[in-house]
């Protein structure tokens, strides 16, 4: 009997024991789950008043980094620049700025170049980062796209050093020129010869310094301040006697289509008339003829002697309206697929001795495409080496006459070359001639 009690006692025991450590567990654990921890600090930060709403308003991209490194804020921009990925700032470099920014408080700023992902392009993207402390825990970093830029930066620099080369060019020659003539003075007929070089190099710097004043304008100034409705016929006869001397001195003919409504006479010849009348181009008349005859005198002096150079025009329907296509074909040297992506850079030359030769500044094709795109058009090229070229304007059509005007039907489609650059059927390669 006495061992049963002491059984029971010592159970009671154990129990009461067992009881108060389960109690004392509980408390702790409870107790603890209360007390805020390193981890539990940093799960939900809280911006400063007003953050929020600066970040969003800002141009840069921005992110906003907590003690563990985590993301708090990107902007949409940030992501699109790839700058954070699955909730971490994926630049290694501004990673570590950030911290050291946290460790000292200090702003700190460094451009960096970043590959471009997922366009599979070799270019760099540059970026400024810049890096501050935005209260005691977190830190703002803001990024700025420096690309376009530099870019333009690049083509001002390119542009003062070609200009730099082209005007040299001329005015080196004047002064040996001048020498020689001093030199001379004694034999008329060597004067006479060097007075001759000393007029086409004094030319071809006049040329030079007219394109530049040109390609300023049509860069700068509004050309639709000025418009009027500019008919075609006029531009294409305008830019014909242009190059009319040029083309004779080569037999090179020149012949101009236009698309016709139907029922008007034709007439013949190289140039058909009566449907120019009703073509007409809203826009500046000076710019429109100065493109026009730009693209007409490539033709000629890309082509070889005895050729013919064409120029067509017609209406073709648009989802933003009517257009006016103006194309100039050739039957000259035609241009390789790598110049192709080049030749509207100013100062570019596919054939830079030809070039010489002709005195072309290389500015002509820059014009033009500023021209159109000033307008609201374009400009495209299609092209085969050794079979000629094709250009041809787009612009839109002058409303009023468009109203005036009885629906004109286009040139029919002709599949002579690509279709996708130039729906005019190129003309045939020219045959040697004796």
């Amino acid at each position: 009997m006495d061992v049963n009690a002491a059984v029971a006692a010592a159970a009671a025991i154990a129990g009461v024991l067992t009881g108060v450590i389960a109690m004392l567990a509980f408390r702790f654990s409870e107790r603890e789950q209360k007390r805020p921890t390193r981890t539990s600090l940093h799960t939900d930060p809280v911006l400063p008043p007003g953050v929020d709403t600066v970040l969003s308003v800002l141009r840069s991209s921005a992110v906003v980094l907590d003690e563990a490194d985590s993301v708090v804020k990107a902007s949409s921009a940030a992501y699109a620049l790839g700058l954070v990925r699955g909730g971490k700032l994926a630049v290694e470099p501004m990673l570590l700025m950030a911290r050291d920014t946290r460790r000292d408080g200090e702003i700190r700023q460094v451009e960096l170049d970043l590959p471009r992902r997922g366009t599979g392009r070799g270019e760099a993207l540059a970026v400024s980062a810049r890096v501050a402390p935005l209260g005691s825990r977190l830190v703002l970093l803001l990024v700025e796209d420096l690309t376009e830029a530099r870019r333009i930066e690049a083509v001002r620099r390119d542009f003062v050093a070609n200009v730099s080369h082209e005007l040299k060019t001329p005015v080196g020659a004047l002064s040996l020129l001048s020498e020689a003539v001093m030199d001379a003075s004694d034999d008329p007929e060597a004067v006479t010869r060097f007075a001759g070089r000393m007029q086409i190099e004094a030319t071809r710097l006049t040329n030079l310094v007219q394109e530049l004043i040109d390609l300023s304008r049509v860069q700068n100034d509004d050309p639709l301040e000025d418009a009027e409705p500019v008919r075609v016929d006029e531009l294409v006869a305008e830019a014909i006697d242009r190059c009319r001397h040029q083309a004779g001195t080569k037999q090179i003919t020149m012949a101009a289509s236009v698309a016709v409504p139907e029922g008007l006479d034709q007439g013949g010849g190289g140039r058909r008339a009566g449907g120019t009348a009703d073509l007409r181009i809203w826009g500046n008349r000076g710019q429109l003829a100065a493109a026009l005859g730009n693209l007409v005198e490539n033709a000629v002096n890309y082509s070889p002697a005895r050729t013919r150079v064409g120029i067509a025009a017609r209406r073709v329907t648009a989802p933003g309206g009517e257009l006016i296509e103006i194309a100039v074909t050739d039957q000259g040297i035609g241009i390789s697929d790598k110049d192709k992506e080049r030749i509207f850079e100013r100062f570019y030359r596919v054939d830079p001795a030809r070039s010489r030769q002709t005195g072309g500044t290389g500015l002509g094709l820059a014009i033009v495409k500023h021209v159109a795109a000033s307008h609201g058009g374009e400009v495209t090229v299609w092209s085969s080496e050794g079979q000629g070229s094709t250009f041809t304007l787009r612009l839109p059509e002058a409303g009023a006459a468009r109203d005036r005007a009885p629906h004109q039907s286009g040139l029919d489609d002709e599949t002579g070359g690509p279709t996708d650059s130039s729906p005019y059927e190129p003309l045939p390669a020219p045959e040697v001639l004796p």
